[in-house]
């Protein structure tokens, strides 16, 4: 039998960091998008027989492959420790114990303690791979949680929030980020699969929302939308703008009619980089430089003026323009990854656009942290303070996986997928996006700089 310790300080105190791991979402947190795909959480925390389910994903296979793991919580000290062991899965047998103390100085001590067997016959290289991995993943862990407890520090009030668009990859982590914060979420759902708190809207209907559903909500973040990534053909990109116009009008018409109840409440919607264009070469791009006028940046213009009954009604409106988000779980970096990881990647095109790049886990605090701002509104460019250019991703990339960028992917290739136009506003755009603003509003960016936020969301030892 293999054992594996990891041990990790935190300065906040011992009570707030295991009501954390209590709260729903803790999972989904400490879970690398890129190895873990988290089922649904227990509804009572970390009691002894409650069942954790998720999958363990295959590199390589876009988060498709990947065998079932059946966790059970087997023992339980409030603040002291908790205790899980694999009932189902690819190892032979897994004993995880979290135990919690104080340092001297009165911070938090977590010492993960893991006793693990590999199933007979598991070849030598294959076994070799496993500690590196639990570094990693462990490294990962420490990062989220340290992040997550500094975040919360700052946002003590509790709010209740809605969140539309809350199984996507960033509605997802947001949802889970916001829960281990004490606060009440809702997701914004479609169909009569409820749960006890969710939300039933209809987007696509100018009457799909009955307005006192949000009566007692302090804050919405709106997020869905139609998914951009496919062929620009006429019905796509019809379905990109109407499916983001329509339902950012739905709630901010909705929002408008409860105003005159007096209480304060704010709608976060996301927008994105193109609202800038596809190409404004190195021009340094804040919140009021002119937009574009090419498809994305109409359609991102559209998108923000659907706000605005909520706007003159006294709503706190801000506008989320979102560059590229870095995910191992979904993304452009996770369609990139397997050819990176054999060695084939290389830049996009000639390589010199800017690439806004920021981390899913800095957008997630990000939103999390303007939905909760009083004061904050208009657009906030949510790209990390340091972008790069398209050839140096790639190369740094590579640099990061320790693998060759030798195979440049020719303007042609995004045009088989995209279409000549999609190719244009989204893998071959550029903005030089700055972030001094959400900066100035106190946002901190844990990955400010492109390699480490690499290693991060791949979770690399």
């Amino acid at each position: 039998m293999a054992t594996f310790t990891h041990d990790s300080t935190y300065p906040h105190p011992r009570e707030e960091v295991f009501a954390w791991h209590e709260r729903p979402g803790a999972f989904t947190r400490l879970s690398a998008p890129g190895q873990i795909r988290a089922g649904a959480e227990p509804a009572v925390g970390l009691q002894p027989g409650t069942r954790q389910t998720f999958s363990l994903l295959v590199p390589g296979t876009l988060g498709k492959v990947g065998p079932t793991w059946v966790a059970e919580h087997t023992a339980y000290e409030v603040g002291e420790r908790f205790e899980d062991v694999m009932v189902r899965g690819p190892l032979k047998s897994w004993r995880h114990r979290h135990l919690f103390s104080d340092t001297a100085t009165g911070d938090t001590l977590i010492r993960d303690h893991v006793d693990y067997e590999l199933p007979l016959g598991l070849p030598d290289v294959v076994a070799r791979l496993v500690e590196p991995q639990l570094r990693g993943s462990f490294g990962f862990r420490e990062r989220q949680l340290r992040d997550d407890l500094d975040f919360h520090a700052r946002h003590r009030e509790s709010k209740v929030i809605a969140v539309s668009g809350a199984t996507g990859l960033v509605g997802r982590q947001l949802v889970a980020l916001l829960g281990g914060g004490g606060h009440d979420v809702r997701r914004m759902v479609r169909g009569k699969s409820l749960g006890d708190r969710d939300i039933r809207w209809s987007p696509e209907d100018s009457d799909g929302l009955d307005p006192e559903a949000l009566r007692d909500v302090d804050i919405v973040v709106h997020l869905a939308g139609e998914p951009i990534g496919k062929r620009f053909t006429a019905h796509h990109k019809a379905r990109v703008f109407d499916s983001r116009v329509r339902s950012t009008d739905l709630l901010a018409r909705a929002l408008a009619t409860l105003s005159s109840d007096g209480r304060e409440r704010a709608l976060v919607v996301a927008s994105a980089a193109g609202y800038y264009g596809a190409d404004r070469g190195d021009e340094v791009l804040t919140e009021v430089s002119a937009p574009g006028d090419d498809f994305l940046a109409l359609v991102c213009q559209a998108w923000e003026a659907a706000a605005d009954p909520a706007r003159a009604a006294g709503v706190r409106v801000v506008h989320v323009r979102t560059g590229y988000v870095q995910s191992a779980g979904g993304g452009q970096l996770a369609l990139q990854l397997p050819l990176f990881q054999a060695g084939l990647g290389g830049r996009l095109g000639d390589g010199r656009q800017w690439m806004p790049w920021i981390t899913v886990d800095d957008l997630v605090r990000l939103y999390g942290h303007v939905a909760l701002t009083p004061g904050l509104s208009g657009p906030v460019n949510a790209a990390a303070p340091s972008p790069v250019r398209a050839g140096e991703y790639a190369a740094t990339l590579a640099r990061v996986l320790r693998r060759p960028s030798l195979l440049p992917v020719p303007s042609v290739g995004p045009a088989v997928l995209l279409g000549a136009e999609g190719a244009r506003e989204l893998a071959l755009a550029g903005q030089r996006m700055d972030a001094s603003r959400a900066v100035e509003w106190g946002v901190e960016f844990r990955q400010p700089e492109l390699a480490g936020g690499l290693r991060h969301v791949l979770a690399l030892a």
